[in-house]
């Protein structure tokens, strides 16, 4: 079993497992001010939609530097992926925009024993629109 792929790339237990995944879309509006008055706006469309998995994986167990590592391989490519959830919800095709790493607890050869993880992914395609209803 998968938590969700990335592509090619599989989040699971006992690999790279993900604790959180946070999702943000937002929308653009073109403003102008008027004096003695709220701004006027007009709706533009749908803007950027990003989500954001963070997790922790302990070295002792399985050494999560080395998925991390293919993951910025993969962002250098600059590959659109698909992310897909374990569950079968399409997410959208999606840019690694950034990894960030914490590492923590030091064994004595420097080695960390928790490694504290955020993926930033940039969603690049359009949502499907919803399914007409069937004329009655």
């Amino acid at each position: 079993m998968h938590l969700m792929a990335l592509g090619m790339f599989l989040f699971a237990v006992g690999r790279l497992g993900v604790d959180e995944l946070q999702r943000r879309s937002d929308w653009q509006h073109a403003r102008s001010p008027r004096i003695g008055a709220r701004d006027a706006a007009q709706f533009l469309g749908r803007g950027d939609e990003t989500i954001s998995l963070s997790g922790v994986v302990y070295t002792e167990l399985v050494d999560g530097r080395v998925s991390l590592d293919e993951l910025r391989g993969m962002a250098d490519a600059g590959d659109t992926l698909p992310l897909v959830g374990g569950d079968g919800t399409v997410w959208g095709s999606f840019v690694l925009l950034a990894i960030d790493e914490k590492h923590t607890s030091f064994l004595a050869d420097g080695t960390p024993r928790r490694i504290d993880f955020g993926i930033e992914l940039l969603r690049l395609d359009d949502p499907a629109p919803p399914a007409a209803e069937p004329a009655a």
